[in-house]
């Protein structure tokens, strides 16, 4: 049949049942996306005949005859629709991934409908932004600007992508085009939560035409690792094969079918006849470290495997104290004692796990892959392979968002195992329902704080007590754990302080790295309990922490008062003014509440109000070294070429990273270009977590492009030298300026092409990522709570964030937007709900609620005014920062409305109204 796709014409067959997005991707429209396959994200949406439908659910035989219009089709890079130039100059993304679609809607949208917006968006979700700047889109507002020469810094220049994004031309993990024949992968699942395999049989899958290859245990390298990624692979428990025989959670990996395409792949899996013993099976960390209780991992050591306790399914702990905290407790004049458990949530990152696997014409393995750490998955590839790490590369283009959970090794394995098996080009995509299933989640903690303080205030001990499910293995199930209980622990001034931590193996689906890396579970518990005791010793709660936490001077204490740190955060202390900045706006009015589904918001007795604030401190980067090796070149007519090794995955570092060499240079941003995330780009670098992109990388890159700029000056005063000898121009010489022309000499200028006529000008640098630094969050909320329903409306969201000298505004403020609007979703909606037995019950966006654009309010950011000596040109990291003190602050605000202590995340509505119809049940959880 025929269709016109973005103008031109297509002959197309479709294969019975097939979609629209599928056919459309198989021919090469790539400005298409896969979020979901169901019709709940709209990454997919695309015009017919000008309607607006999310083709993944759009029968493509229906098609015939019919106008389908992309994002592609609505304009280009150099001639963008209206919509999409002010998406652009709005910022109106990060990652991206979902920006083709929400442009493609937003275009039909005539002036009276932005009115109703909120209806018609709705079907358009967004995980990264929070939805403001798109607002802003839609009313024609510019958030970026132009730099010139010597102005890119603290100025809110657009993303070198951005009209690409908008246009759906910028290339995503999958998007080839006009590659070679491809092999697909598909999966079987264990069907039981613990089981170990005692027969398999490949024969039928085998002998299915199409198909290549069916891997099993029997296939299996035989080594141990974790999927978990950091800059030493000795931070993870070595717990995990790509085929194991033995089975630790439903969905786990029994055997992998490579053919010709995803369906003949999928029905060879049906054709494995697999022989289980079901094993019994342990579901609840409490459960499982109890005498008796099923071994997830008891064959393994803790010497050779770094798991803390197999024998107790206990993979990390930390027990240590200062002082006598019981003692303390028993002589305070209050306390408070709670248990608070928050929920298992799931990235919702819109771009699922992907990665395509070749070998290139020298026979070196090349993969293609969505993850943030893609010099951490060559290294640990090549060790589990056994594979020079010279012969693997690893790229990663635009990554459609991460929080974490691309700081995992999840697909690549298997592709590399096919590619070694085949010798021809493998992918392996992630659906959906397998980002629910079995992708690490965030870990589901149960945390008892206890309190004590003196009548005025002051804290006198604190006993933070965490259970911590990392599920079937122990990827980040250390890291995340002592993490946890560091920071949000050291914060606050105590005498005596006490910390017993413990993360433990479950049959539950894995969990892994999730922004704020543990902090925002135990920081809902602490900033709750500080709540209530304020309340209980008629404290104002701003008033009680000013009295508590820590000022410059101050030790970071967590157990060991003596322990050593690189932390050095003296220099650049910003959370007094971060709680003034948002005690004075909770004390403002109240900004314009948009109408939301639901009951009308009005003065009824059936609405209680309240307000609530909690603060949250945060390392600048991940401890025990990040490492960043850069290099900038430069290149005929002037531009210059970063070698940088960090992912762009809607951090935003490729922006600062050209303001930063831009300053440096002279020049102007849109005269630099990135060469990132790929192991082919520099000599290495850790990865793009734990919020070090600017401050790693972006302090090497920095630091390079000054040496570079000494090297253009050295070379520009040779040459004019040597073609016009001179004396110095007075006591100090001519004056010497770098700019986007060359090297301006007095009053000669040397051009950047005559620099180069002695040969290329390279420098590199480095940065291992020690000392570190400290940045401060305190978030402030008013909510409205019905009664009747116990629903929560966030009627205003204000956060003060201490980021040290703002790099850019309009990106460091969709940063702190995106963190809170992603935290109201876990405090509000968001859980990953398993059974009794594992399974997983939320396998969808339609029964798990990522918000939508009229769930979440416009968060009013405000910059606290510090510099930073540690980071580059006084930054701070601030990606992961505003996660954290979000839901505690929601949670402490319905406590005000309701009168009654939430004690759980999320605070649906089933759970508000419970508490408030069981008033007298409300303890802990």
């Amino acid at each position: 049949m025929r269709i016109d796709v973005d103008g031109a014409p297509f002959e197309v067959d479709p294969q019975p049942g097939q979609v629209l997005r599928t056919l459309l991707r198989e021919h090469g429209v790539t400005s298409v996306k896969k979020g979901c396959d169901a019709g709940d994200c709209g990454a997919c949406s695309v015009l017919v005949d000008g309607v607006p439908v999310h083709s993944c659910i759009t029968p493509a035989h229906r098609l015939e005859g019919r106008s389908v219009t992309t994002a592609a089709g609505l304009g280009t890079p150099e001639d963008p629709h209206p919509v999409q130039r002010a998406f652009a100059d709005a910022a109106a993304f990060q990652c991206g991934f979902c920006t083709a679609g929400f442009v493609v809607t937003a275009s039909t949208l005539d002036p009276d409908d932005l009115a109703d917006r909120h209806r018609r968006l709705k079907g358009n979700l967004c995980r990264c932004t929070g939805y403001r700047a798109i607002e802003d889109a839609l009313d024609g507002v510019t958030n970026t600007a132009c730099a010139g020469a010597g102005e890119a810094i603290g100025r809110s220049v657009a993303a070198p992508a951005a009209r690409r994004i908008v246009t759906g031309q910028e290339e995503y993990t999958l998007d080839v085009r006009g590659t070679e024949a491809l092999l697909h992968l598909a999966v079987l699942g264990s069907p039981h939560p613990h089981a170990r395999i005692t027969a398999i049989d490949t024969t039928a899958a085998e002998a299915l035409p199409g198909v290549h290859a069916v891997l099993t245990h029997h296939d299996d390298p035989g080594v141990l690792f974790s999927t978990g990624r950091h800059e030493s692979r000795l931070d993870d428990p070595d717990d995990t094969l790509v085929f194991d025989r033995v089975l630790r959670f439903r969905g786990q990996r029994v055997a992998a079918v490579v053919a010709d395409s995803v369906r003949t792949a999928e029905l060879a899996c049906d054709l494995v006849r697999v022989e289980y013993e079901v094993l019994p099976s342990v579901h609840d960390p409490d459960e499982a470290r109890r005498p008796g209780a099923p071994l997830l991992h008891g064959e393994k050591s803790t010497a050779e495997h770094r798991i803390a306790e197999p024998k107790r399914n206990v993979v990390a702990a930390l027990h240590g104290a200062t002082g006598d905290v019981d003692a303390a407790l028993a002589t305070a004049d209050a306390t408070v004692d709670g248990t608070w458990s928050t929920g298992r949530v799931s990235h919702a990152a819109l771009e699922t796990h992907a990665t395509r696997g070749r070998l290139d014409a020298d026979g070196r393995l090349v993969l293609r892959t969505a993850t943030q750490v893609p010099f951490l998955v060559r290294d640990e590839i090549a060790r589990v392979f056994g594979l020079d790490p010279e012969r693997v590369r690893v790229v990663a283009k635009r990554v459609g968002g991460g929080f974490g959970g691309k700081q995992e090794l999840l697909t690549e394995d298997l592709v590399t195992l096919a590619v070694l098996r085949t010798g021809r080009t493998v992918q392996y995509e992630y659906s959906r329902q397998d980002e629910f299933t079995i992708a690490p989640t965030r870990h589901p903690m149960r945390v008892r704080v206890r309190l004590g303080a003196t009548a005025d205030g002051a804290l006198t001990a604190m006993h933070v007590d965490q259970t911590m499910d990392t599920g079937a293995y122990g990827n980040h199930g250390v890291g995340v754990m002592f993490h946890s209980v560091s920071e949000s622990v050291a914060v606050y001034r105590c005498p005596v302080k006490r910390v017993d931590a413990e993360s433990v193996y479950t049959n539950n689906l894995p969990a892994g790295a999730f922004r704020g890396y543990g902090l925002g579970q135990v920081v809902f518990a602490i900033e709750s309990a500080m709540d209530e005791l304020a309340r209980q010793l008629g404290i104002d709660p701003v008033d009680l922490r000013r009295r508590n936490v820590i000022v410059p001077g101050d030790p970071l204490v967590v157990t060991d008062p003596d322990e050593e740190t690189d932390l050095r955060w003296e220099g650049s202390y910003g959370l007094d003014q971060c709680l003034d900045l948002v005690e004075d706006a909770l004390a403002g009015p109240l900004p314009e509440v948009p109408r939301m589904d639901g009951p009308v918001l009005d003065d009824s007795p059936d609405w209680a109000y309240g307000t609530g604030i909690a603060l949250a401190a945060i390392a600048t980067m991940p401890p025990r070294g990040h490492h960043a090796h850069t290099t900038v070149e430069l290149r005929p007519g002037g531009r210059y070429r970063i070698g940088v090794g960090t992912a762009e995955f809607g951090n935003g570092t490729t922006t600062v990273h050209t303001q930063l060499v831009a300053d440096a240079l002279g020049t102007t941003p849109d005269r630099v270009d990135v060469h990132q995330s790929d192991t082919d780009a520099a000599e290495h670098d850790t990865g793009a977590f734990g919020s070090a992109g600017v401050v790693v990388a972006g302090r090497a890159l920095y630091a390079v492009a000054q040496t570079l700029r000494d090297d253009l000056v050295a070379r520009a005063m040779a040459i004019v030298g040597a073609r016009t000898p001179r004396t110095a121009d007075g006591p100090l010489g001519p004056a010497i300026a770098v700019g986007p022309e060359g090297v301006r000499i007095g009053d000669e200028l040397v051009g950047h092409d005559e620099l180069l006529a002695d040969g290329p000008l390279l420098a590199h640098g480095r940065h291992d990522g020690t000392p570190r630094s400290l940045a401060f969050t305190v978030h402030g909320a008013r909510v409205a709570v019905h009664r009747p329903t116990g629903e929560v409306r966030v009627l205003q969201s204000v956060q003060a964030v201490d980021a040290g000298t703002v790099l850019n505004p309009e990106q460091l403020r969709g940063q702190v937007e995106g963190g809170s609007a992603q935290a109201i979703g876990s405090t509000l909606y968001e859980e990953v709900l398993l059974d009794d037995t594992g399974r997983v019950l939320t396998d969808a966006f339609r029964s798990y609620r990522v918000p939508k654009i009229s769930d979440v309010p416009r968060t009013e950011v405000l910059f606290a005014r510090t510099h930073d000596p540690l980071g580059p040109l006084g930054a701070k990291s601030m990606s992961e920062a505003p996660y954290n003190p979000v839901a505690p602050a929601v949670a402490n605000a319905v406590r005000d409305a309701i009168g009654i202590r939430p004690y759980r995340l999320p605070m649906t509505r089933d759970r508000v109204w419970a508490l408030i119809a069981n008033a007298t049940d409300a303890g802990g959880a």
